[in-house]
């Protein structure tokens, strides 16, 4: 593998860059004399890595490795890959935030759900290492063993929650085996309604899984009975499955920023909509994550519109770290039309590795970045992506995902909405679906030679996703080719404003209150409801709240919303009431309200001054009341009893 350390020494002037041909060997003692020294160390081989952990003793300053032999060197363009080189070694030095952990325990309850023979044979199989319940589904002629090493049932499972270390099964048609079963298992009478509580479950029933995106649930493990290697495989997985386990906090959540729900109304549910485990559950205003069923998937917070969700490997603003370091570095190194590609360690990589190896390997302006999953990646990493300069953008997918992806292919329509708004021509961000690495070559060379920024932007990022994305697109914006002010979004998009039948309109300001981020705002002194762009995050709430039904939503995004005043909607006369003055609500609505009222109800006769009350506050109400010494209990007409079922009879006998 050649090495332009001069195009690298470009792309990193500060840093000391050294090259060897054996660190790993002969050249070992080099590599011990940089790790003594403090600061932060990165070393360009992720193949020797656990030897390198292991020589590098107490050292004080962080160290991090990066493979640029199969993304960069192992290629046909190996000899124009140093700009490439130079950009996978700035974004490997970018320090990620450590990340919260939950742990998991097991002490080795495993239900092996079946049909026959097969379920026993993996239950002898655990036995040894695992405290095992075999549960046939509808046996037919399954012969009893000899001796009953251990508990063999029957029963069908109806539904199943939890995690390992925690699942929790409801069983109908359960029943013990008869201790005298000769031939074939005989089973006491069947109920319906048990509850199983185990740590681990063996699925082998040949049914559908019991969990949506089953491969993503902890604990849970499934093969074909009919096939041998896959059954043993679950065997093996499931043997190592006892003691304690961390696994990350993927999502980190604050309850006070949802936009759910208001008054038992439903607002926003993308995340409800997306999670592929069911991790994410309504609860009251807000929703609930379960970190022991989440699967990291991160597409519940690329799509939360307010920030309540956010990911945590790495955070959103880290991420845009990571993306400005490596596009910056290219271009100073002298790439040119660079094409980030974004992948998963688990599928990507060993095609990239795979591509390395046996093909011509990665183009030199790709820039293969690895995420811990592709549905993480939000609108506001693609929009920074090409304000840094990025010419395109591709995620490298599964040909089969192991689960729905709908929240990436909304941003991926938002993002090419935008950019095509923007001026940006051809096709700059879209999926690579496949499993074969000469379809991915394929596919990266037929992208072309798309340009980027010329003078792409180097703003710093910190904070949420909202105001990440904010940043980014105004940033976008400002040196996009063709800028315009004001794009429509597709449907279901986290950025738009409203419109208001103001005719139907009656300034109830109930979509006032609703609103989780202010986004409609009254105003204390007058009947007015404002609205405020740049803050809404469509999340539907004022639509659903709306008792006249007269808001729709309208996913768009204007430019100018960040820097607008709050607009005015609607504004009308505020009602002053007639004895002390004080404004008390919507002039039009009381005047609705009192004509509708006066000489039509009985409390409202036609000239009495009990009329006048209605064009009264509230405390000038009660004080006239009293004043009149008025009873509505007292007061009230005679009224006609009510009539019976005699009634109608007789009124039937009187017609006849």
């Amino acid at each position: 593998m050649r090495l332009d350390v001069a195009a690298i020494q470009r792309g990193c002037p500060n840093c000391e860059i050294r090259s060897h041909r054996h660190l790993c060997g002969a050249e070992l003692e080099d590599f011990r004399d940089a790790a003594k020294a403090d600061g932060p160390l990165t070393v360009a081989c992720t193949q020797q890595a656990g030897q390198f952990t292991n020589e590098m003793g107490e050292r004080a300053g962080p160290i991090s490795f990066v493979n640029i032999r199969e993304t960069a060197g192992w290629s046909r363009d190996g000899a124009k890959a140093g700009p490439k080189m130079s950009a996978l070694l700035a974004a490997a030095a970018v320090p990620a935030p450590d990340y919260p952990l939950v742990t998991l325990s097991s002490d080795g309850i495993i239900l092996i759900y079946g049909r026959d023979e097969t379920a026993i044979e993996a239950g002898r199989l655990l036995a040894d290492h695992l405290d095992v319940t075999v549960m046939l589904r509808k046996p037919a002629d399954v012969v009893p063993p000899a001796a009953a090493v251990f508990p063999i049932v029957q029963g069908t499972i109806r539904n199943a929650r939890g995690h390992v270390g925690g699942f929790e099964l409801a069983i109908d048609d359960y029943a013990q085996p008869r201790p005298s079963s000769r031939a074939r298992f005989e089973f006491e009478a069947p109920r319906n309604g048990a509850i199983s509580r185990c740590d681990l479950v063996l699925d082998l029933s040949g049914e559908p899984p019991l969990f949506p995106a089953h491969d993503l649930r902890d604990g849970y493990l499934r093969a074909d009975p009919r096939d041998p290697a896959a059954m043993l495989r679950a065997v093996l997985a499931a043997r190592d499955l006892v003691g304690s386990f961390d696994k990350p906090r993927y999502v980190d959540f604050t309850p006070s920023l949802c936009a759910h729900s208001r008054s038992k109304l439903i607002g926003c549910h993308r995340c409800l909509d997306l999670c592929p485990t069911g991790a994410i559950t309504p609860d009251g205003d807000h929703v609930a994550v379960n970190a022991e069923v989440c699967a990291g998937c991160g597409q519940c917070a690329a799509a939360c519109p307010t920030g309540a969700a956010s990911y945590a490997l790495p955070p959103a603003d880290t991420q845009l770290q990571i993306l400005r370091a490596m596009l910056r570095a290219y271009r100073e190194a002298g790439g040119t039309h660079p094409v980030l590609l974004l992948h998963d360690s688990q599928h990507g990589t060993p095609l990239i590795d795979a591509l390395a190896r046996h093909g011509d390997g990665l183009p030199a302006n790709v820039l293969p970045l690895a995420v811990n999953e592709l549905t993480q990646v939000g609108l506001e990493a693609i929009v920074g992506a090409f304000g840094y300069g990025a010419a395109a953008v591709r995620l490298l997918l599964r040909a089969k995902p192991r689960h729905d992806v709908t929240g990436s292919l909304l941003t991926i329509r938002m993002a090419e909405t935008i950019l095509a708004g923007l001026g940006f021509d051809g096709r700059r961000v879209s999926t690579i679906e496949t499993d074969d690495p000469d379809t991915l070559a394929e596919q990266l060379t037929g992208i072309g030679p798309l340009a980027g920024l010329e003078n792409p932007a180097t703003f710093l990022t910190v904070g949420k996703r909202g105001d990440l994305l904010r940043f980014g697109l105004s940033e976008l914006h400002r040196l996009a080719p063709k800028p315009v002010d004001v794009i429509a979004l597709p449907e279901g998009a986290p950025i738009g404003a409203i419109t208001v039948d103001v005719a139907g309109c009656t300034l109830c300001l109930s979509c006032v209150s609703a609103c989780p981020t202010g986004a409609l705002r009254a105003d204390p002194d007058r009947p007015v409801l404002k609205f405020v762009e740049d803050a809404c995050v469509q999340c539907g709430l004022c639509q659903s709240t709306c008792p006249e039904k007269v808001i729709r939503l309208a996913p768009q995004i204007d430019f100018r919303a960040r820097r607008a005043p709050a607009r005015v909607i609607k504004e009308e006369e505020p009602a002053l009431c007639i004895r002390c003055g004080t404004p008390f609500g919507v002039k039009s609505t009381i005047d609705r309200i009192a004509t509708k009222l006066e000489g039509r109800h009985w409390m409202y006769p036609a000239g009495d001054r009990q009329t006048e009350a209605l064009r009264m506050c509230a405390d000038c109400r009660v004080i006239v009341m009293s004043e009149q010494q008025f009873d509505p209990i007292q007061d009230v007409p005679e009224r006609a009893p009510p009539r019976t079922t005699d009634d109608y009879l007789r009124q039937r006998e009187n017609k006849d």
